[in-house]
């Protein structure tokens, strides 16, 4: 990589050789990663985006945040389905819970720090190296690949399950208070879904759940499938603003229109 690339404007590619794989600080930065998807499900690089970066991502995203997300409420269980074959409607595991968050999409983001940092071919090389994926593709979805959410005081991401294996979140601000990561390593399997568990997690009465505070400027990646997480509510007046950066092992892979209405109120 030169040195005058402009990523490296963006990146401490210094601390955390993404871009250099073939070398023996690559290969170790690959392996730690993985040690640590390995101990608690998910590796964070922290001060990866660089402060000029951050305080640039947020001068694009605030009034684009302001005037033009879509504000994403609603009332869900943490399966985000409306039921679950074999369990009542009133099991505690089904107990609703609400998410509020405002959201900017692909389309949205042009030009963007996160853009820039989305579609660098070494980023995608990179998680594929420590997810043991021979190669990982940004989507061709015109909404979704790139997305940045804010979260204002009151508002929070709840308790879920992702559908996906594993997730990749920058955080771009941190919120004064609240607006923390909880998460439940592995509450479930593949072959239990221990919704005695989950009913237990959701009356906080699991002790095994752990809450990460994260630093603007960290990347984190997340194993979510089976581990049940969360963002707590944000307190005070500076808003958790966070850009979710979405990965597939296929190229060209696309949500439905249906699914964009959902998440973003608009198809296209």
């Amino acid at each position: 990589m030169l040195m005058n690339d402009p990523i490296r404007d963006l990146l401490d590619l210094d601390t955390y050789p993404i871009d250099r794989l073939d070398e023996d600080a690559g290969q170790a930065l690959v392996a730690r990663c993985q040690s640590d998807l390995e101990q608690s499900g998910m590796f964070n690089l922290a001060g990866l985006l660089r402060p000029p970066a951050i305080r640039r991502a947020i001068t694009e995203v605030m009034p684009l945040l302001r005037a033009e997300s879509f504000t994403h409420k609603r009332l869900h269980n943490i399966y985000f389905k409306k039921d679950i074959p074999g369990l009542p409607p009133d099991h505690p595991a089904l107990r609703q819970v609400e998410t509020i968050n405002h959201t900017i999409c692909t389309d949205q983001l042009a030009g963007s720090v996160v853009r820039e940092i989305y579609e660098w071919p070494a980023m995608g090389a990179f998680l594929a190296a420590v997810m043991g994926k021979p190669a990982l593709y940004i989507m061709a979805d015109p909404l979704a690949g790139a997305n940045v959410m804010q979260y204002r005081a009151g508002e929070a991401l709840n308790w879920h399950f992702d559908r996906s294996e594993f997730t990749t979140t920058l955080l771009l601000q941190a919120s004064e208070q609240g607006g923390e990561f909880e998460y439940r390593t592995d509450l479930r399997t593949d072959a239990d879904p221990n919704y005695d568990g989950v009913a237990k997690l959701l009356a906080g009465k699991d002790p095994q759940s752990r809450i990460l505070r994260l630093a603007a400027g960290t990347l984190n990646v997340f194993r979510g499938k089976n581990t049940a997480h969360r963002v707590t509510p944000v307190v005070g007046d500076q808003d958790r603003i966070i850009a979710v950066l979405s990965y597939y092992e296929r190229p060209g892979t696309a949500f439905s229109a249906e699914e964009r209405i959902g998440f973003y109120g608009r198809a296209g």
